[in-house]
């Protein structure tokens, strides 16, 4: 891993700073727009459910969860992803928030010199395990052409000869994309005829807009073919989004049993094991969804307001999921920097979010806003750009 560490970018916020550094903004109430940081009130009972445990602090968890914690996610996976059955003793691990487990997988199932394919724009993370992993990574691009999907027949055979890992992010960070039943079986099959594991990191399935039609899975897609070993298919959730608990730093991987035999053994001497207040706490998350439709109420109203507002003056459209906004502003730094001077609201360059793959950055003419502020403060940063771009 160490001498792979020079080959690591600076991270988007660190990007973000040095664009910023030197400007002064206008004498505005600061709204930040770049953080996908949720900020919509933690459900109490989950609070009060931490609380009460506070007592366990003093043993050691381990590594692989309690069993508890394993069987209220394997329900929860079944009734949300309508699975026959996922067994919570061998399919599920707990873990520390999706970030560390996606970065720790690559870890623990790609080979030195090994292709790792990563979606591009994408959650940084991927790159980053990849290099320390001592793998190669390969982009492929999301572009509105394919209505911001990975463009997977761009990619050669040979690459697909050498992957041991594809990263997939459904609901997309940053554009909102779904992959659907048809692109998730695809992916299933060439991962049998190429041999390699898929990743598929579903932190944001939860927010969406239709009641009754909620993202696919890549669980319940394995589902459908008979697949009920999810051989070759890994899928990371977290109680971030879904829940509005970032600072909980708690979520799961489930799929593949071999694999996740693997991976648990990784993470016992990673020494990463989640807390057992925060265990107990995640248990009353996964079981309840009243939160979780509130929340999603919520985020819907944003989008409402702030897109009649921007309507006509940015290239915008709502996403199918997620929280956040993609226009094409077509120079994501230069539109990212005379925000922030004349109105003092922060988005992030989505070049910063991608790399040059093709001979373009994918990400070059456009920004995320993450919708994450108040209701208030959302609209009022929509006010301040329509008159920015006006």
């Amino acid at each position: 891993m160490y001498p792979n560490i020079d080959k690591l970018q600076p991270y988007p916020f660190t990007k973000l700073a040095a664009l910023k550094k030197g400007l002064v903004p206008a004498e505005k109430q600061p709204i930040a727009l770049s953080i996908g940081e949720p900020k919509h009130t933690p459900p109490v009972f989950v609070r009060d459910e931490l609380i009460d445990n506070l007592d366990k602090l003093s043993a050691y968890p381990a590594t692989k969860g309690i069993d508890p914690l394993r069987q209220a996610i394997a329900k929860w996976l079944c009734k949300r992803f309508q699975l026959e059955a996922v067994c919570a003793d061998s399919q599920v691990l707990p873990v520390n928030g999706t970030r560390e487990a996606l970065f720790a997988f690559a870890q623990a199932v790609v080979s030195p010199g090994a292709k790792v394919l990563i979606p591009n724009p994408f959650y940084q993370i991927y790159e980053g395990a990849a290099l320390l992993a001592a793998a190669s990574p390969h982009f492929i691009n999301c572009v509105a052409e394919t209505d911001f999907k990975p463009d997977f027949a761009s990619v050669p055979e040979q690459v697909w000869h050498d992957c041991e890992l594809l990263y997939i992010c459904t609901p997309g960070n940053p554009t909102g994309a779904l992959l659907d039943e048809a692109d998730l079986r695809q992916l299933i099959e060439l991962a049998d005829r190429y041999d390699f594991v898929i990743a598929s990191d579903e932190c944001y399935s939860e927010l969406y807009f239709d009641e009754e039609q909620p993202p696919m899975g890549l669980l319940q897609v394995c589902q459908q073919l008979g697949r009920d070993d999810f051989s070759r298919c890994v899928v990371f959730h977290s109680l971030s989004k879904r829940s509005n608990l970032p600072g909980l730093r708690s979520g799961f991987v489930a799929g593949d049993a071999e694999i996740l035999k693997k991976f648990l053994l990784y993470r016992t001497y990673h020494g990463c094991a989640m807390a057992l207040p925060s265990q107990y706490a995640s248990i009353a998350a996964w079981q309840d969804e009243q939160h979780v439709r509130h929340n999603r109420a919520l985020y819907a109203q944003k989008f409402i307001q702030v897109l009649e507002i921007l309507d006509g003056c940015l290239d915008v459209r709502q996403p199918q999921a997620g929280f956040y906004l993609w226009p094409n502003v077509g120079d994501g730094e230069n539109f990212a920097r005379e925000l922030y001077r004349q109105q003092n609201i922060t988005v992030l360059p989505g070049a910063f979010l991608a790399r040059e793959a093709g001979g373009v950055n994918p990400g070059r003419e456009y920004v995320r806003m993450a919708l994450v502020a108040t209701l208030d403060e959302c609209v009022e940063a929509a006010k301040r750009i329509r008159a920015f771009c006006g």
